[in-house]
């Protein structure tokens, strides 16, 4: 019983972190009227990433040398925290404060939730777990957005706030339980020196990435001022190699990055082409989404059953999401029918939905037992600061471009086809590796000879 109740108090964390941020994206514009603060709309997301991207940081770190329950209950306060000052907020400052809060209390559960499955779970689990946190993330962008709409409307925009925090604490309560006898007290790495160092550059690459989010409205010198900023302090949240796609560990973490930047600012477009390029409705519209939501859905079952090997995962998850752009790029020409939009992102939510879960399972097998947080955290990085760019960079092309959907399509098909060609730079050859590159002296892994006992019901309970 204690298996289950702590995989579903797991699921449960990441479905209402997942189900916040897609909440909130559809609650703004209706806050920021309300409390006459749309000068500060952008202000509101990249306050939250900024915050987002420190958290994951210490908590990387904090989970590997005091073990992952004091992050992960600061953090479930933090995140708690920042949706009630969020919820209650006067003013348009006081809701930005809370979603600060929120950006950083959400970022210590998500990495102290990789820490947890690494001590807790064998290895050979790791694959169903990571796919139910992918259907985690998925499920609330099929459901969520009439939910909101439905709270919106009959109870007000401060209750998409304040109901989540009512969830969390039964979610907490079922995780506690759950987390009751586990072998995740203490932690498995020494402290280090230099853990404020690390927290200071990743304040300047939330820093960076916050002016390239600006920048992409057309603000050229603050694009550019962006990208040196991150080229300057990315590299030093990553592991080694990581830009150059060196085998194992960084082209893991390069992967995860290209697949989820490449997908996330071509979706960004997706909408929108259809709407006023293709005159669809916004609801034709969104069932495209759908279709995408629930192939990553399945992809990511059918990943965490196993049925094909890594490699496959990885090569053919990445060629489909290229091959999804590649046709949702062609929809925007009015010689292909528009009914192609359907199945172009079916195929690339197929993809990520065997790539992105894949690349977690892979982030700890790679890790020596006192690395894992740390590992993970740059996994998780990486990923939000990809995006970021990727998405500002695809919007001042479009910008550019003058409507240029064709050139935001172009762009996220070289990172996917680029994502492609590094794909079994993750697999062949690899060596456990920790995040400064080095390969440890004990590669065991949490499923090798230190593996703590205890763990055969757990298996059965999943």
């Amino acid at each position: 019983m204690t298996g289950k109740a702590l995989t579903a108090g797991l699921v449960a964390m990441v479905s209402l972190v997942a189900f916040e941020y897609m909440a909130v994206a559809i609650a703004m514009p209706i806050v920021a009227e309300e409390l006459g603060g749309l000068k500060l709309y952008g202000l509101a997301f990249s306050g939250a990433m900024a915050a987002g991207v420190v958290g994951t940081v210490l908590g990387g770190r904090w989970a590997d040398v005091r073990g992952p329950k004091a992050p992960l209950w600061t953090g479930v306060a933090g995140f708690i925290a920042g949706l009630m000052v969020a919820g209650l907020a006067p003013t348009m400052e006081v809701l930005i404060a809370g979603r600060f809060l929120q950006g950083f209390g959400g970022a210590l559960v998500s990495v102290a939730l990789y820490v947890v499955v690494a001590r807790v779970y064998p290895e050979s689990l790791h694959p169903k777990i990571f796919s139910l946190f992918a259907t985690a993330w998925v499920v609330p962008s099929m459901v969520g957005p009439a939910i909101v709409g439905v709270v919106t409307d009959t109870l007000g925009w401060r209750w998409v706030f304040l109901l989540v925090p009512i969830l969390t604490v039964a979610g907490g309560l079922v995780l506690l339980r759950g987390l009751a006898g586990q072998p995740v007290t203490g932690g498995q790495s020494e402290p280090t020196p230099g853990l404020l160092g690390k927290i200071a550059w990743a304040a300047l690459t939330a820093v960076g990435a916050g002016l390239m989010q600006y920048g992409s409205s057309g603000q050229l010198p603050l694009l550019i001022a962006g990208l040196v900023v991150l080229a300057v302090a990315l590299p030093r949240l990553l592991p080694a190699g990581t830009l150059r796609a060196v085998r194992g560990l960084p082209a893991v973490v390069g992967l995860r990055g290209l697949a989820a930047g490449a997908f996330f600012a071509a979706e960004m477009m997706v909408p929108l082409m259809l709407i006023n390029e293709r005159d669809m409705s916004a609801l034709a519209a969104g069932f495209a989404l759908t279709g995408g939501a629930l192939t990553w859905s399945f992809a990511s079952w059918l990943q965490g059953r196993e049925i094909f090997g890594q490699m496959t995962n990885l090569r053919l998850g990445s060629a489909m999401i290229a091959l999804g752009i590649l046709l949702m790029g062609a929809v925007t020409f009015t010689a292909v029918p528009v009914a192609v939009a359907y199945p172009s992102w079916i195929i690339t939510g197929f993809g990520m939905g065997l790539v992105y879960p894949t690349l977690s399972v892979l982030t700890l097998e790679l890790s020596a037992p006192g690395e894992q947080g740390e590992n993970s955290s740059a996994l998780q990085v990486g990923e939000s600061v990809f995006s970021v760019v990727s998405v500002a960079v695809t919007a001042a092309l479009f910008t550019a471009a003058g409507s240029g959907y064709w050139a935001v399509f172009a762009a996220t098909l070289v990172m996917a086809l680029a994502g492609l060609a590094i794909a079994p730079r993750a697999i062949k050859g690899r060596t456990p590796v920790d995040i400064k590159g080095r390969a440890p002296v004990d590669a065991s892994g949490p499923a090798g000879a230190d593996a703590p006992a205890g763990r055969e019901p757990l298996s059965r309970a999943v």
